[in-house]
């Protein structure tokens, strides 16, 4: 009999790699279970799957697909331009420089872009064989003139190739798994990042992966800031930008998780019975990544990915998570003790926030309103409303931000116009961000209530190519995910698993500091 099964294992395996579909034989079947093939590139493609059971009720499953296609090759892209005269005038300029340029249509936009022209033409030369060739390219290029060029590799287009994709997958069952699930902040504080590798020794995760939109410079507001809605234990972080999508995850080991566009209302009430609104929690005031906020936000309070809006009024909340004190700068400000009673009126910003109290830091209509309604002594309610449909946030809830969405009761509905990926004025935008393939780093619930994290390796031309928004609902779908969401990627994707780091770093400084990951705790 033992022989017997023997002989039935070989079988099995020999057929596995027949059929390009390997898995290492470390977790239960139910563990593993996914739809079928990737769809990715054309079916039939091979792809090797092999997977380890990181704790009981979660998995790790390395997928590769593909190889690389022999059609793919390095280029340089002179120009995007949203109508063809103007690209075919770059053109024009090129050839009489002595170039053999291209012009390219790029057909497709957002599938819930109202716009239905092609959204715009790139400018390329070159094909070449290696990176270095068309990096030479590019800066002859620049010599003569030519600016904002860039080196890209076609296989990361959108369009058809045959990879190779590298898809890491981190399944949690909430049945099986007896641990906790939780985002956790870089460094602990809002301020500054931290590597993934970093935040999953420090909180001695099973597996990790990385989280929500972050401010990276000064000028965009404070270095490490969640660029969207965080919730910590139940608590409002960071506020959200308005009606975008956000993965929800209850406390504990990760049961009732959830994909939700969210949206928040903050405001203050003084013991005068003068009220305003609160603009944010815990960033520097001015400065909104990302936009989707209200009071007077410019040039637009509806989403606008990657985008710093400003307003010189408004009035921000800190809270000890922060850190020591508040950002420095013109306005006033007045500190709270537990209870909202103000014990000290301050001109300036940028003094220290009480251990078990907060500071309300105002900057111009937003300043004044404090030295009219905040006096020592006076008593300031708080109140803070996050909606979402069908979503309760506990005491215990944590939410990482993210969009767009992917999945929809099993369905595609990528809703990256709704949720600020395009710019209407700048088509340019989307086509790099949503259109061509980038890391991406992805989460979705199943209909049996499962949680994926998932990182798509990408930007690694020979190893993996990445994936648009397209093929990662598409992915989201073959794994067996009902909804679906889109979190930070690009140079942010990450993910490790035992203390190692499992995916390759894009970026060519290596592993990239972030604001905030989910980690999977004993």
């Amino acid at each position: 009999m033992k022989l017997q099964k023997g002989l039935l294992c070989v079988l099995l395996a020999l057929i596995l790699g027949t059929l390009g579909l390997t898995s290492a034989l470390t977790a239960a079947p139910n563990e593993t279970a996914y739809r079928g093939e990737l769809p990715l590139g054309n079916p039939g493609l091979k792809e090797t799957r092999t997977t380890e059971r990181v704790t009981p009720g979660v998995t790790y499953t390395r997928i590769v697909r593909g190889e690389e296609s022999k059609r793919d090759f390095y280029t340089v892209d002179v120009a995007f331009r949203a109508d063809r005269a103007a690209a075919e005038e770059i053109s024009a300029r090129l050839r009489a420089d002595g170039y053999k340029p291209r012009v390219e249509k790029v057909s497709d936009r957002a599938p819930d872009d109202p716009a239905d022209s092609p959204s715009g033409y790139l400018v390329r030369v070159g094909k070449f064989a290696s990176q270095a060739e068309a990096d030479a390219l590019r800066a002859e290029l620049t010599t003569d003139g030519y600016a904002g060029t860039r080196t890209v590799y076609t296989g990361e287009d959108g369009g058809k190739t045959t990879g190779p994709w590298v898809v890491n997958v981190l399944k949690v069952d909430p049945d099986r798994y007896s641990g906790t699930l939780a985002p956790e902040l870089a460094t602990q504080i809002v301020p500054e990042r931290e590597l993934l590798t970093g935040i999953s020794a420090r909180t001695g995760a099973l597996a990790a992966i990385n989280g929500g939109y972050f401010v990276i410079g000064p000028n965009d507001g404070t270095p490490g800031d969640l660029a969207g809605i965080s919730v910590l234990e139940g608590d409002l972080v960071s506020e959200a930008v308005d009606g975008r999508t956000s993965l929800v995850l209850p406390e504990g080991d990760g049961a009732g998780s959830d994909v939700a566009a969210l949206s928040d209302e903050l405001s203050v009430r003084s013991s005068d019975g003068a009220t305003r609104l609160v603009d944010g929690k815990n960033r520097k005031p001015g400065l909104i990544r990302g936009c989707g906020g209200e009071g007077g936000d410019a040039p637009t309070e509806a989403p606008k990915h990657d985008f710093t809006c400003t307003d010189p009024s408004e009035l921000i909340l800190f809270t000890p998570i922060f850190g020591a004190g508040t950002e420095p700068g013109e306005g006033a400000e007045a500190v709270l003790d537990a209870s909202g009673r103000v014990t000290a009126l301050r001109e300036g910003r940028g003094g220290p926030i009480p251990p078990d109290g907060s500071v309300l830091s105002g900057t111009g209509e937003g300043a004044d309103w404090l030295r009219a309604h905040a006096q020592p002594g006076r008593k300031i309610d708080l109140s803070e409303r996050l909606s979402g449909e069908g979503v309760r946030i506990g005491e215990g809830t944590g939410v990482v931000n993210g969009g767009p969405r992917l999945l929809s009761g099993g369905e595609p509905e990528i809703t990256a116009f709704a949720e600020g990926f395009v710019y209407p004025e700048n088509p340019e935008f989307y086509y790099r961000f949503g259109e061509r393939r980038n890391p991406r780093t992805l989460a979705g619930t199943t209909s049996g209530g499962d949680l994926l994290l998932v990182a798509v390796d990408g930007r690694r031309p020979g190893y993996s190519v990445g994936a648009s928004f397209e093929e990662s609902a598409g992915i989201m779908d073959a794994l067996g995910s009902d909804e679906a969401v889109n979190l930070d990627g690009g140079g942010s994707t990450g993910m490790t698993v035992g203390q190692r780091l499992v995916t390759r770093p894009s970026d060519t400084t290596g592993e990239r500091p972030i604001g905030d990951a989910v980690v999977v705790l004993p």
